[in-house]
């Protein structure tokens, strides 16, 4: 497996670090996150026995890179403004010829606006179980607090046959730690090794900020203010892809998003029309 395309994700001895700053922060049972891992792993070994995880991944990469714009959607306030701005001025063959990529309930948004979705990255807690299969890949991550959402969507996992199983506790033979810690900040490490250079990163209702989008979970109306906990996750995705820019080899750009760290590029909705 040394030259798998599994290790090749996998970055947790370098993320050792921040998992350990965040378990200490926010106090999370590490043997919680192990007993997930296990049991998405059992799941995981009742799939089809054609069920392959290296042929999964090869697959996941070549979907990245057939395209040379990646838009990566969060839950945040501007997610429904800035999709419903770019269909309105580039209509929906933008997103067609994009890779799109859904942080979790982001996926509700582009599945209303028929925008297909490459990938769906969650921990299951903001999409529906009729919304799993409007994917070509979904990944599936088990931590310490999901234990009984892996068990609601146990059938799906084993039905979906391009499904990818991460973890946050140490790999095993087939489940990945790619590092991270949110949804969105988890696709960016799961992706890293897989960028090629002709590519760019629009990073699209990305906010970080007290204000969470109305599709970070089920059955919210409305956008509503972030809890001191869920600011404080807000605060470290924000470090994380702060970190991550000097290993991201290709321009990434926040679309739509009030400045909040010098270390992004920001584009406007009307100067991203201008790009295309």
């Amino acid at each position: 497996m040394k030259n798998s395309l599994k290790t090749q994700i996998e970055s947790h001895i370098e993320f050792r670090a921040w998992y350990r700053k965040i378990a200490n922060d926010f106090n999370f049972d590490l043997q919680k996150d192990r007993e997930a891992r296990d049991y998405l792993s059992r799941i995981l070994d009742k799939k089809n026995s054609s069920y392959n995880l290296e042929e999964v991944l090869l697959s996941f990469k070549e979907n990245i890179q057939k395209k040379e714009q990646i838009c990566v959607y969060g839950c945040g306030p501007s997610l429904e403004e800035s999709v419903d701005y770019i269909l309105s001025n580039l209509g929906k063959t933008f997103f067609d010829n994009c890779v799109n990529l859904a942080a979790d309930g982001a996926a509700r948004l582009l599945i209303e606006r028929i925008i297909p979705i490459d990938g769906i990255i969650t921990d299951l807690d903001g999409i529906t179980k009729r919304d799993f299969f409007k994917a070509k890949f979904v990944i599936v991550h088990a931590h310490g607090d999901n234990i009984i959402l892996l068990e609601d969507f146990k059938k799906l996992i084993i039905d979906f046959p391009n499904l990818i199983g991460t973890t946050q506790a140490e790999p095993i033979h087939n489940l990945i730690n790619p590092g991270g810690f949110t949804d969105g900040d988890r696709i960016l490490t799961f992706i890293l090794s897989f960028l090629i250079p002709q590519q760019e990163l629009y990073l699209i209702g990305m906010d970080f900020d007290e204000i969470v989008g109305k599709y970070s979970k089920l059955n919210n109306e409305k956008c509503y203010l972030a809890g001191p906990i869920k600011l404080k996750k807000l605060q470290y995705a924000l470090q994380i892809i702060e970190w991550l820019i000097s290993k991201i080899k290709i321009p990434l750009y926040l679309i739509n998003t009030k400045p909040i760290s010098d270390k992004f590029k920001y584009l406007t909705l009307e100067a991203f029309k201008e790009r295309f």
